[in-house]
């Protein structure tokens, strides 16, 4: 693949990735990730291409975030040590163990996640909970499984808090901006582990950084203009399509 096509290529996928993950609160290590594994990368090296780039895009989106008042600084502080952890522990393991193993377990657990929130989204009457139970074990299965599934920290984190009625743009804006700290620790460990397949696939990290770069601010500013039910509703839509295709997949339907 030409190199000047091939960076082209994945901007375009890190831009489309970067708008659902910053105004979902999910799916840029999924999506990216999906997209790399199709063409034929190997789910270590796609999954660490996506999380140095993402390294970058999750610093831009979440200070997006932060500035336009979409985070709850005290959900912020306690979900990035715990996954921090978690996100070292699954990154190096991935590079040990096949990671795609543990993937249609985390995605029967989100698509459950995913009917509950759409089922909220429909009978929602403009109420949201004070979620404080808990929140560091979510922090800390999010970073692990993101590190081993190439994504997962917004599905997992964010998808449970909103199920558990956390307000969307808030649960939305607090994740994307812990998301810079789990993506740098998992970065870290890829970079003395596999430097050389992240030397050798540098155009895949550029485009997806680029192109998230560019749209992480629009994403944010989507987050806080979207309203509460149809935020609910489409992350409820894009959750359980996800987790319905990997687990069709790791059956071998598709």
């Amino acid at each position: 693949m030409d190199i000047v096509f091939a960076i082209l290529l994945y901007t375009l996928v890190g831009f489309v990735a970067q708008m659902i993950d910053g105004a979902l609160g999910m799916a840029y290590g999924v999506s990216s990730n999906t997209f790399l594994l199709s063409v034929g990368v190997q789910p270590k090296v796609a999954s660490a291409c996506v999380h140095l780039a993402e390294t970058f895009t999750t610093g831009v989106s979440g200070f997006s975030h932060w500035k336009l008042g979409n985070v709850d600084k005290e959900l912020f502080k306690r979900l990035i040590i715990p996954g921090v952890l978690g996100a070292v522990v699954g990154a190096y393991i991935l590079t040990q163990i096949d990671g795609n193993v543990i993937k249609p377990w985390v995605s029967g657990y989100l698509l459950i996640m995913g009917i509950v929130i759409l089922v909220k989204a429909i009978r929602h009457n403009g109420e949201h909970n004070e979620v404080t139970s808990h929140i560091s074990l979510l922090g800390l299965i999010g970073g692990f499984f993101d590190a081993i599934g190439g994504g997962g920290w917004g599905p997992i984190v964010t998808t449970t808090l909103v199920a558990r009625g956390k307000h969307p743009r808030f649960a939305i804006g607090s994740v994307n901006s812990s998301e810079f700290f789990i993506t740098f620790s998992q970065s870290v460990v890829f970079v003395f582990t596999l430097s050389a397949d992240l030397l050798a696939n540098w155009p895949i990290i550029v485009g997806l950084l680029l192109g998230g770069v560019i749209a992480a601010p629009l994403a944010a500013m989507v987050a806080r203009k979207l309203p509460v039910k149809v935020l609910m509703a489409l992350v409820g839509l894009l959750i359980i399509v996800l987790s319905l295709r990997t687990i069709l997949m790791s059956l071998g339907v598709i």
